[in-house]
């Protein structure tokens, strides 16, 4: 009898200490109704007030480069590495070309004949995507045209129009389509347009978020923060780092910000009313710092790990990953793609950084959601500059420390409730935890093993010692 109640008391244990993620019902994401802005404005949850932690994955070629059976090949990665939202441009040419040679606009903006396109059509594929999406939980992230097409003329504001209406009377009713407008460009170039696409798209379907994904370095909220249509803001952190700023038509303030996206995070959480934001595009894995020469430094899975906590821990919903293999579903072989890559796409995914993001989303669900601020009031000491940066985020009985270099900190432990704290180490490359102990209040210096230097990154968890989110005795989330 004595083992039993052993046995059972450990059962209860990990029950008790159980990620609220995996307490929840095994279910499709919108089964729990549509995704929609939270009371505060900050986060994004569906309607039974699920949250919602947006972990994006950059597949901009999907729609044109992959057959079936290779969309179902990367679906299924992008399912198991944990990733919500896939990120599609939903045509890169006026008229797009499919897999299979078939074309988008047959008609130019006259969708009447898309019907009679046969078997493997662009928007039957199109179609073929998001049903085999959302079998895995997958939203899409359709941006509904590439910025430079409009920019060169290819949609005019009455196109738009015609184009809007064909999009949303053909996907209101899927569930999962997340709207982007735009499309690595500023809003002000063609403005017309873009207004004119996004309103049309709105009063035909009112049951999809929609967002603007801007040009590099740039973010949604400088044209778009209180149009009605925008239900949460974007911005392109970019591919440079932090001597690569050139001032190329960015104004100066934009220019400042160079790889510190959780500037864009904190610009965007000050405006009213409050919209939730997040890092749409990243630098990739595996792309030359800079973008156009490959003979530069190539970003690797540290830096994409960076660019996610930062912006997450100041205040940001999700983040998208990218890689430059991936984002353009290149084949491989002699010749390089795009950017200069060299490996395939499926080599890309399994690369470190797309299985690592998962880490960051098991992490913030463990944790009560909706409550979670930004707060560099954490650290008592020296928040670090550039790569130094240590970045901070809390609830009310938790607290969360990101390190790039394992540098020291100095936490103030007081900042959340509990006259004692339990202390771990989390990984963000393995999602380990390591326990260090149970902490008095106060003002504690923390420093985890290894050396200090970039690419040492760890997480410092502090929870009330009352609270039990996580074990003692857990080895990871």
């Amino acid at each position: 009898m004595k083992k039993i109640f052993a046995i059972l008391s450990l059962v209860l244990l990990a029950v008790s200490c159980a990620p609220q993620a995996e307490q929840a019902e095994n279910k499709l994401p919108w089964e729990n109704g549509k995704l929609v802005v939270s009371e505060n404005g900050r986060f994004l949850q569906h309607e039974n007030g699920t949250p919602f932690f947006w972990l994006g994955e950059t597949g901009w070629l999907l729609p044109e480069r992959l057959t079936k059976e290779e969309a179902i090949y990367y679906l299924d990665a992008c399912e198991k590495a944990g990733y919500n939202v896939v990120q599609v441009q939903t045509i890169n040419g006026v008229p797009a070309t499919n897999a299979y040679g078939k074309l988008s606009h047959p008609n130019g903006y006259d969708f009447s004949v898309i019907e009679n396109e046969g078997e493997n059509g662009y928007w039957q594929n199109m179609d073929y995507l998001m049903e085999e999406a959302g079998k895995r939980g997958i939203y899409i992230g359709m941006v509904c045209i590439w910025g430079g097409l409009v920019k060169k003329g290819l949609m005019t504001p009455e196109q738009a129009k015609a184009y809007g209406e064909f999009l949303a009377n053909r996907y209101k009713d899927t569930p999962n389509v997340i709207w982007f407008i735009g499309g690595d460009i500023k809003g002000d170039v063609e403005m017309e347009s873009w207004e004119t696409l996004a309103r049309t798209i709105k009063s035909i379907d009112q049951n999809h978020l929609m967002t603007f994904h801007p040009f590099g370095r740039t973010s949604s909220v400088r044209w778009f923060h209180n149009a009605e249509w925008l239900d949460f803001n974007m911005f392109q952190s970019g591919h440079r780092r932090y001597d690569q700023t050139r001032g190329d038509g960015d104004d100066s303030a934009q220019a400042s910000v160079a790889e510190d996206n959780w500037r864009y995070v904190e610009e965007g959480l000050a405006l009213e009313p409050q919209k939730p934001i997040l890092d749409g595009e990243p630098s990739y894995e595996e792309i030359p710092q800079g973008l156009h020469d490959p003979s530069e430094p190539w970003w690797k899975s540290w830096d994409v790990r960076r660019y996610a906590y930062w912006s997450v821990f100041a205040g940001a919903f999700g983040h998208t990953y990218g890689h430059n293999s991936i984002m353009q579903m290149h084949k491989g072989g002699e010749k390089p793609g795009g950017y200069g890559a060299l490996k395939s796409w499926k080599e890309g995914l399994e690369d470190p950084g797309f299985s690592q993001m998962q880490y960051l989303k098991k992490l913030i669900l463990t944790f009560p959601f909706f409550e979670r601020v930004g707060d560099q009031s954490v650290i008592a000491g020296e928040h670090g500059f550039r790569y130094d940066r240590a970045i901070a985020t809390r609830g009310e009985d938790y607290l969360l420390v990101y390190t790039y270099t394992n540098k020291p900190m100095q936490i103030d432990l007081e900042k959340i409730s509990g006259e004692k704290k339990n202390v771990w180490w989390y990984s963000p490359v393995d999602g380990s935890l390591k326990y260090v102990g149970e902490v008095e209040n106060g003002i504690h210096e923390f420093q985890a093993e290894g050396e200090v230097g970039p690419a040492n990154d760890h997480v410092l968890i502090a929870v009330d010692a009352s609270k039990s989110y996580i074990c003692k005795e857990q080895l990871s989330l």
